[in-house]
Parts: C-alpha cells; structure tokens; sequence
C-alpha cells in the first residue's frame, strides 16, 4: 500500500498555502535564530522543542504586529461602526498554523524550518489547544473571528481568559476521567497584557435611592485585566482583536475587614476575587445555576461594556479623552452580538450606565439599548435556557434586579394592552417566572431588549418562532431571522487539509478560499476520471496519515482500506451515540451469525466529552468502550468491523481525523440539534453524511439534493406526532428481533460480563423515559447503513458522490454567514479593502 506522502515531503509541491520566496525563507531564519537566542534561551545552553515551537511563534507573531497596529490606526480614523462579539466561549484550537496559513507565510517557514533542519509539523504539535469552549458554540466563535478579520469588519470578541479551558479527557477502565486543562503552564505567545486598560467590576451591596438618581453602594471591587490576542484575516493584512478578562483582586481586597493580625488570611483571600476566571463550566446544553457562573457572566459584560463605551467615546487613536458624549449615535456606531444568553446582563448593564451614570432618561435609554443590541439563540432544549433564581440576583446583582423588574412590568403593560384580560398570555411572556423559585428567563429578557433575534438554521429558527418565543413573534414578527451557521474554509480544509486544497486549486483558482461558493465550478467534474482519481488519493492519504496517528498515539492498527465512519461531537441524549452503538452491535451480531458472508469492512470512531456531572453521558461513553472491548478482540470478526473510542476530542483532533473521514454520522432527533458544525466540515472535507433532517443537514440536502446524502427517520412533524400519541418504546423492541437482541446484550452484561449490572441505566432510560426516540429510528437506520454499504463497495461511484458533496457545501462559509449578520442585523457592509502592509508607507 503506497505510503503517505507527509506534508514536509510536499514543501515543494504546495502552492496554496503561499509561496515561499527566497527573501521570505531568509528573513525567517534570521528571526528565529534571534527569538531563540536572546529570547528564550540566553541562559541555557541547549535549546528544547518546546524552545523551538516559541522560537517560531515569535517570529510569526513579529509579522502581525505591525498589521495589528495598523488595522486600529485605520479603524480608528475611519471610525466605522463596530462590532462586539460578546460569548463566553471561544474554542481557538492552535494559533501558529492558522496564523502562518492566514498571512502566507506557511511554505516560508516551512522551508526555512526544513533548513535548520527542524520538522515543522512536530513543532506545531507543541502548541496547547486553546480550549476556551465547551463545543459547537465557542467553536462558531472562533470561526466568525476568523471571518469578520478576513471581510474587514472593524469587530471585536469579547470573552474571558479562562486558566483552565475545557477539561482534558483521560479513559480510565472505559470510564472518562478529567484532568484540569493547565493550557497556560507554559505560557501563551499570543496574547497581550493590557494591564492599563484594566476596569474595577462590581458585585453585593445595595441600592439608594436619591434625589440625584440611583446609587449602588457598598460593592466589592473585582478588577478586569484585559488580555489581547490578534486575529488576522485572510492575506488582507487586517488583524483584529479578542479580548479576553481575567479577574485580578484589588490591593485592599478584604484588608479592611480584618484586622491587622489576620492579614495573611486576608491576603490569601484574594483567590476568591480571582477564582471568577479560574475555570470554564464545562456544560454543554445545560445549564447550571451556580453563583459563579452567574459572577462570570456579569465579569465579562461589566467590563465589556465599560470598554466599548469608552470606545465610543473617545474615537481618536490612542487618545483617551472623550470626544463624544451623546449617546444618540451610540446604535450607529456600536453593534453588540449575545452569543446566546450568557452575555445576556449587556441589557440590563448598558440601562444602568445610561440611567444611573449617563443620565439619560429612561425611556431613550431603552431606545438606545434595543438599538444596540442583537440576540443569537443556540438550542431549542429546555434544560438548557438559563433561568436564573431571582435571590441570587437580589444579592449578587441587586441593582440589576430592579432594572429587569422595570424592563418586565414596562413589557407588561404593553403586552396587557395589546391582549386585554388574557393572564396566560402574560405569564408565558414575563421575564420573571413565579413559583417555589422566582426566577429570571434571561432568553425572556434577550428577545425584549434586542432589536432581532436569530436562530442558526432555517428549521431551528422556524422552531423558534413556532414554539420556543411563539408569543414573542407574534408580537413583533420582524424581528426574528435566520443566520444559518457556518465554518471558516481557511481553518477547516486549507490548513486541515491541503491535500484536497491542492487539487481544488489545480482545477478552479484559489478564489474559494475567500468566496467557497465558487466551489460550484467542480459540478462538471463529477464525471471527469482524472478527477476523480485524485480525489480517492487525496482521502487514502489522509486515511493512511489517520491511521499512523492512531497507531502512535491509541496503540491501535486499524485497516486502512475500511470505511471510516467517524461519529465526533459532545456526548448527549440528543445527539444519540446510542443509535451508533445499537448499530455496531446489530453489525457485530450479523458478522458472528453469518462468518462466511461478505461484509464492508468498517472502523467506527466515536469521540466526544461528556459534562463530568452528567450519569447518563459518561454511561454511554463507557458503552462504546465495552463494545470496542468485545468486538475488536473477537477472532470471528476479524478486520471487519473496529470500534475505536477518540479520546480527549478537541480541535486540534478534529483537524486530523475530519479529512480521514468517509462517513459523517448527524443522527440527532429532528428538532433538536440547532445547526451543527461538524455536520459542515465532513462535508466540506469529503465525506458523506447519514442523518436526520435536522439543523443544518436539512440545508446540506437542500444543496447537494437529498439523494446525495444518506437521509433517514423521523421528521420534526413526526416527531411532534409521535409525542402526542404517546412514544412506547416497548412497541419496538418487542417487534424487532435485532433490536431487542441488542438491547439484551446491552443489559445482561454481555458487554461488562464483570459488571453484569453496569448499563441497566441506559436500558432503563432506553425502555421507559427516552425522550429523544432512540428506538423510533432504528429500523430506519439500519436499512440507510444499508445503503451506505451498498455505495461504499462502489469505489467511483461513492467518489462522485463525495465531489457533488464538495461542490455543494459553499453555503456554509462562515464568510456567508457574517455577511448576513453584517447587513441584515448590525447595518454595515463587508470591506475587500486591503490594508497596505507595515513594511509600505502609508497614504
């Protein structure tokens, strides 16, 4: 079998990532040569690998700086309006290759590594990932960073410099185990320190009520360090900015409440202050109401909208004093984007600046913060809506409380008047929900103090509308729209995959890679052999290159000629690994019954974090483990059917084992899963997906046409239908042999035959109370893998496939996705102006 050809081995083949110069590769040497010298190891006199990798990430850093200076100077005579992208997630991954790939400098270094004779590669594998995100949303984050750079827009992120990102996952026995993501131990050669721009940030006390309006007195101070990291767009020399907060106590932090003789105690308890960017919640669609979290999330918006507003203020670079101080433009020139609820306290926050601080009358202060700000809901599941108890407000925010008491009775009456004497109706729309517990429905909140609200594909906003804020649309029907998600194409196929890059590029330009619809032009490619061919050795090559990984990494051989079926994402009910895991039994059990038959050879990868608290989830995961145990050390099986657990699944994995996929597995319940985004870069990066119509995969079918993916189950109508009759899972297992051949297994032991009793809980909840229908799909599943089998054993006519699925999945840029929000929601337009390099005078 033809070994892969390792990306060192095309430094002289690879056009698309940017031409190396000779100057180019000199000017890198020179620089390396220096940061590792004087930089980082004057003191020692033997250089580590790790002193290599920052050798190099200073010295393409040296190469943004001077484009980052230039960007803000250029922002800030132009004074466009700008854009805060405000989430308390961004899932970055690495830095050093996105930023070589987004500058062109990548072959320069590339060759000029090579010459010192240094594999570029191994040093990319130094860098930490970092995990400032839990999944889908942070990840979009991130994403959109890259696009607003690389369109021109004058945006911001805003989040918080979490110490420790998203756990690392380490299988113990089968079982996850956390570790604390310590992605800061060797410090971060991106960011920043602002220790000037530093903001004091409230909490506690109370509130009075004066002649000269409200105070909020007796607070305890935390303040906002700000640390700043570049994000370059795509060879348009613009380089953004990401701000991120970390808590730093003041110097007089609880000094005051002691006495002289417990200083120490009071010293130390400066890490109560810190502890509010300590660490990331690591839920996904679920919400936790911890104080902290809560403290978190006020941290970030208090700080956030000091900043901007002294932005707005003061409109001259590098000038601090204000220049404007009318507040009548703020909307014109200031957009903020809640990056689902978590920001959500921008509302009432940007009321008490402008009411308590600004003065400005109240009703124009509202006028003024609908204006500005702009809500993204991210997922239709109940569980995961915050709703905040009203007496942590009271204490922690309690000023806030009586602005969102204000904003709902204000609502209120204006709801009362449109709908006279109907009481339910005000009950489903108030902000603040009576019972045992009051609390605070802050997507409630976001929908009323924004002037448009989005879901992030066209059957999760039509949900939206139809139930989650249904009352809410008929009140104001224009301001819900649709943004369906996107990916960036520089990240998720030119860095991911330059194979497939190349041979794009060989036959349409490079113009996709800042326009991906024009990857349409390879429709008439479909049937072109050559094509074709090298398409099927862009995928074996990537396969191979996962294989070798996995075998180095997992200590796992896999055949690299079966089918990757490559199942990745946070493990959820809805998200449905246990559909997967009733397959891979009902296959293993077919295998076993009939040795003799031919089967298509398949490897199943499923990876994914579960939330340490949830039972259910990090059940499944010990699941797949057992499965995996059983199948691939059965002898009967032999090579033809593998079940590998990817552990510790993040993006720095995503990157390798995407590109090595042949089937994407999409199999959430219909009318769960809001978009997706992994969904987006199988399909980008060649595979084909099985799904349901759910989220983005109904779009993916509406471009590439159904028959070119592997559809299957119920449909949201259906769905709803079957909830009104009433689903009993009972019905199906007693009417499908394989199925309840499946589920005994699961139950008896068959897969933990020392812990007999180990997955009576997913039975349980399988049997009696699975909300998502697990059961209700099945058949239907199975008779689509079917098919998947079928296609697969037709080399060409599967790679045909795979070429239509590429042509067809420009809709789902991130680029596409900005644009929109550009022009539909914040009122500007996308700029192809380049900025002129530092090394060229400027006009």
């Amino acid at each position: 079998m033809a070994k892969p050809v390792m990306d060192s081995e095309r430094r002289k083949q690879i056009s698309v990532r940017g031409l190396a110069g000779l100057g180019d590769v000199a000017e890198v040497r020179k620089s390396f040569n220096r940061h590792l010298h004087f930089t980082l190891v004057k003191d020692r006199n033997v250089a580590t690998p790790r002193d290599y990798f920052f050798a190099l990430a200073h010295t393409v850093r040296d190469h943004l700086v001077g484009r980052w200076i230039r960007t803000q100077q250029h922002y800030y005579e132009r004074d466009p309006k700008r854009i805060y992208y405000l989430s308390l997630e961004f899932y970055m991954g690495r830095t050093l290759q996105n930023t070589m790939v987004n500058l062109g400098l990548q072959n320069a270094c590339d060759e000029a590594i090579y010459q010192l004779g240094l594999d570029l590669e191994e040093l990319e594998e130094i860098e930490e990932d970092a995990g400032l995100g839990n999944g889908g949303l942070g990840r979009l984050a991130a994403c959109f960073l890259d696009s607003m750079a690389t369109l021109g827009l004058a945006a911001y992120g805003y989040g918080i410099r979490y110490e420790f990102g998203i756990f690392n996952q380490k299988i113990v026995n089968g079982w996850q185990v956390e570790e604390a993501d310590d992605w800061l131990r060797y410090g971060n050669p991106w960011e920043k320190a602002r220790p000037e721009y530093m903001l004091p940030v409230h909490f506690y006390g109370r509130v009075e009520h004066m002649s000269d309006g409200v105070k909020w007195l007796d607070t305890q101070v935390v303040l906002a360090m700000p640390y700043d990291t570049p994000v370059p767009g795509y060879r348009n020399n613009t380089v953004n900015t990401m701000r991120l907060w970390s808590a730093k106590a003041p110097n007089d932090f609880k000094l005051h409440d002691f006495n002289v003789g417990d200083y120490i105690e009071a010293v130390l308890d400066r890490n109560l202050a810190e502890n509010i960017s300590r660490v990331l919640y690591p839920n996904d669609n679920f919400f936790e109401g911890k104080e902290l979290r809560l403290k978190q999330e006020y941290f970030v918006v208090a700080a956030t909208l000091q900043d901007i507003i002294r932005r707005f203020k003061s409109s001259k670079f590098g000038c601090r004093d204000p220049v404007r101080t009318n507040f009548e433009t703020f909307p014109d020139k200031v957009a903020i984007q809640l990056n689902d609820t978590h920001p959500a306290l921008s509302i009432p926050e940007l009321m008490r600046i402008l009411v308590d601080v600004e003065k400005v009358d109240w009703d124009k202060a509202w006028e003024i913060t609908k204006k500005t700000c702009a809500y993204t809901n991210h997922t239709v599941l109940p569980e995961a809506l915050e709703r905040w108890p009203v007496s942590m407000f009271e204490k922690l925010l309690p000023r806030h409380l009586d602005i969102i008491y204000a904003i709902n009775q204000r609502h209120l009456d204006h709801v009362a008047a449109l709908f006279p004497g109907d009481v339910d109706r005000l009950r489903r729309m108030s902000v603040i929900e009576e019972g045992d517990c009051k609390r605070i429905n802050m997507a409630h909140l976001c929908v009323i103090g924004s002037h448009t609200v989005n879901g992030v594909a066209k059957i999760h906003s039509q949900i939206v509308k139809q139930s989650v804020f249904k009352d809410f649309y008929e009140l104001e029907p224009e301001k819900f729209q649709n943004k369906t998600n996107g990916i960036t194409p520089r990240r998720w196929l030119l860095l991911c995959n330059p194979g497939l890059a190349d041979i794009i590029v060989e036959k349409i330009g490079e113009g996709f890679l800042t326009d991906l619809s024009q990857l349409k032009q390879l429709l008439p490619l479909v049937n072109d052999e050559a094509f074709i061919r090298d398409m099927a050795k862009v995928k074996q090559e990537n396969k191979l290159k996962f294989s070798a990984f996995l075998e180095k990494e997992y200590k796992v051989k896999i055949n690299p000629s079966s089918m990757f079926d490559v199942h990745v994402k946070r493990i959820h009910e809805y998200k449905r690994q246990l559909l997967n895991c009733l397959y891979i039994i009902t296959l293993y059990n077919r295998i076993r019954k009939d040795p003799t038959k031919s089967f298509v050879p398949r490897t199943v990868m499923i990876g994914g974090k579960a939330a340490p608290g949830y039972h259910i989830a990090k059940l499944i995961i010990k699941l797949v483990t057992s499965i995996g145990n059983v199948v691939n050390h059965d002898p009967i099986i032999g090579d033809r059917l593998r079940v590998i657990f990817l552990e510790n699944y993040r993006v720095s994995l995503a990157e390798k084992v995407i590109p090595s996929a042949d089937l994407s597995q999409q199999i959430s319940t219909a009318g769960t899963e809001a978009s997706g985004t992994g969904n987006m870069k199988f399909m980008l990066n060649g595979a084909l997906t099985i799904g349901t119509m759910d989220g983005a995969n109904v779009e993916m079918a509406e471009e590439a046409g159904e028959e070119n993916l592997f559809i299957f189950g119920m449909r949201v109508e259906e769905v709803e239908a079957l909830d009104q009759k009433g689903y009993n899972a009972r019905e199906y297992y007693d009417c499908l042999p394989e199925l309840r051949q499946a589920v005994d297994q699961i139950g008896s032991g068959f897969f933990s035959p020392r812990e007999p009793e180990c997955f009576r809980d997913i039975v349980n909840m399988l049997m009696h109370h699975d909300r998502f229908k697990v059961f209700a799909d099945y058949e239907a599943y199975i008779e689509c893998q079917a098919k998947v089998d079928q296609l697969y054993q037709n080399p060409k006519e599967w790679t045909k496939k795979v070429i239509w699925n590429i042509a067809c999945s420009g809709k789902f840029s991130s680029d596409r996705t900005i644009t929109e929000y550009a022009q539909d929601i914040w009122g500007t337009e996308p700029s192809d102006l380049k900025i002129p390099p530092p090394n060229i005078p400027r006009d």
